[in-house]
């Protein structure tokens, strides 16, 4: 009897060591995450190193093998700079999840692919929540449109001035589960990167409408 027990705990934790290899590897091979917290400043993230740094950091802790991390975010035209389109920051891909799941082979196919809730997890490969869950944070910060290009509107702020605002001005944000409110209509955009602006820039505002201040991050290495 003592045999039997012990070769079933020797499989046992096997089984358990084999668990922790797997997720291991799947978080060193990492290159695409939702971020599993804001900032906490609103949609102030210090700018587009600020994301970076931001994105950059989860991604270690994470156990993420990748050092060159870049925010999914435009920026608009300001003061003599020119614009930055989102989908020019990230790299070329492929692109894989926390749970070894390809998201994306390239630049084209992610902004043509049906992104799914389930394969837009966060860095620790755990799902972010969406519509019907408490609290929802389906709101992922983008200021970019379907094509991840920054938004012409003239003065209508879409990316909380340049992502250093935590009040005044507004964003565009993504819905990563890619549900709208319950009335929603077939007009009602539900894109990953591109569904509606944010009421201000605020934390709260942010929470209030669906979000938290999270954004998508890309590894370019």
């Amino acid at each position: 009897m003592k045999l039997v027990s012990s070769l079933l705990f020797a499989g046992a934790m096997v089984c358990v060591a084999g668990g922790v290899a797997v997720h291991a590897q799947s978080a060193n091979n990492m290159s695409f995450f939702v971020t599993s917290v804001g900032k906490g400043d609103g949609a102030n993230l210090g700018g587009l190193a600020g994301a970076d740094a931001h994105c950059a950091a989860l991604a270690k802790a994470a156990g993420s093998s990748k050092t060159s991390w870049r925010a999914y975010l435009s920026v608009t035209p300001v003061q003599g700079a020119g614009a930055v389109d989102a989908r020019d920051r990230i790299g070329s891909g492929p692109w894989v999840n926390a749970k070894g799941t390809t998201v994306a082979r390239n630049v084209d196919d992610l902004h043509n692919a049906k992104l799914t809730k389930e394969m837009l997890v966060n860095e620790k490969g755990g799902l972010v929540n969406g519509a019907g869950d408490t609290p929802n944070t389906h709101d992922i910060l983008t200021g970019s449109d379907s094509s991840g290009r920054y938004l012409s509107t003239g003065n209508f702020d879409t990316t909380c001035k340049n992502w250093t605002s935590n009040g005044e001005g507004s964003a565009m944000v993504g819905h990563h589960d890619g549900k709208g409110p319950p009335n929603a209509t077939a007009r009602h955009f539900t894109s990953w990167n591109a569904s509606h602006t944010s009421r201000s820039c605020s934390q709260p505002d942010l929470v209030a409408t669906g979000g938290a201040g999270l954004f998508y991050c890309f590894a370019t290495n």
